[in-house]
């Protein structure tokens, strides 16, 4: 297998975090450079990396393949346009984009080039959405008419004062841009793109010079009905900063029964603390106390209990990439889904403006 040439932009938490453990970790990848615009502090953990400067001095480097961007929202579709003009493949972070036609256009440039434009929605491989995901498909609650769906923290101030993921004038800040794709993402997965969305989105916390803390989206979707008029599934996705106790991360209702997880994927704080490598077998698995609960009825059966979580594999975004630029697989997560993500995020911010629900071109 040829290696695949990689460069990373930024060296911040995502970076760190969600990217280079899986980069090391994965076979076929090749890092050979780390883009810091004035530090070096890359060079403590990745001493024979080179680091370099600016997105001109990074593509003009030999031999490379695939450029991941995990710099601020507002220059993702500059970084991921140079690149893709330079014939580099590209990862980038979520949001996508800050704009649909940001999106489309992007997109419509990898299609042409025949490059490899991939979104990291990496929340697609979280063990209880996998767990989710496998609960409907075999169909173990029936009809699935209610989906509640919750990215929750407790923080009640700013977590930087100068974090430009906070500042109302930062293009792509707030939480909406922040968690709102994993949540979305998951739904369009799920359930494909909404007839309409209607949403709140807020500074709950009311904090002086911050950008939204807290939204509220709920997606309306047909079903198939008996009567005359379709039925209709809710979709309720939601985040806040001010929830010291937490709700559950997923509430499914259908016709024959009710899933219900509480607890966040434990992929993440893996990855902070450094306790497990990635490619462990430990790596994603779910304690047993954290295990969802299931109540429903199969057939003549009432079933009741505990439902043992799928594994987290985050590693699977990575695995999926390489195979895709070596042309052997297709991409899991595509451009056209995460240009969903970003229509619906751009209907939910004209929903809230105008306190009503809004319509979504499918």
């Amino acid at each position: 297998m040829k290696k695949i040439n990689v460069a990373v932009i930024g060296y911040g938490f995502s970076a760190k975090v969600f990217h280079l453990p899986f980069i090391q970790a994965c076979e076929g990848y090749n890092l050979v450079a780390i883009l810091q615009r004035s530090s070096s502090n890359s060079l403590k953990d990745f001493p024979e990396v080179p680091i370099v400067r600016n997105i001109d001095e990074l593509l003009h480097l030999p031999a490379l393949d695939l450029v991941v961007i995990t710099s601020t929202n507002s220059t993702h579709f500059e970084y991921s346009k140079k690149a893709l003009l330079a014939k580099k493949h590209v990862i980038v972070e979520k949001p996508f984009t800050t704009t649909l036609e940001q999106a489309v256009e992007l997109t419509d440039l990898a299609s042409r080039l025949n490059l490899v434009l991939a979104v990291y929605h990496n929340r697609r491989f979280d063990g209880d959405f996998k767990t989710v995901s496998s609960i409907l498909e075999q169909n173990l609650l029936g009809q699935l008419l209610e989906f509640h769906s919750r990215f929750d923290r407790f923080r009640m101030q700013k977590k930087n004062p100068h974090a430009w993921r906070e500042d109302p004038n930062q293009e792509g800040s707030g939480v909406l841009f922040d968690l709102g794709p994993h949540l979305i993402d998951q739904a369009v997965a799920l359930f494909g793109v909404p007839n309409t969305v209607f949403a709140r989105v807020s500074n709950q916390r009311m904090l002086e010079n911050s950008s939204d803390d807290a939204f509220s989206l709920v997606l309306d979707y047909d079903i198939p009905s008996k009567t005359s008029s379709p039925g209709t599934l809710t979709v309720i996705l939601s985040a806040s900063m001010i929830t010291r106790i937490k709700p559950p991360r997923f509430s499914l209702f259908g016709t024959n029964g009710s899933f219900v997880k509480y607890g966040l994927d434990v992929q993440e704080p893996t990855l902070i603390s450094s306790s497990i490598p990635v490619n462990h077998p430990l790596f994603g698995i779910d304690p047993q106390e954290n295990w969802g609960e299931v109540d429903t009825s199969i057939g003549s059966l009432h079933l009741q209990g505990k439902i043992e979580t799928l594994p987290g594999t985050y590693i699977s975004f990575y695995e999926n990439v390489r195979d895709t630029i070596n042309g052997t697989s297709s991409l899991i997560i595509t451009p056209q889904h995460a240009i969903s993500a970003i229509k619906i995020i751009d209907a939910a911010f004209k929903s809230a403006k105008l306190s009503a629900p809004v319509s979504i071109d499918q």
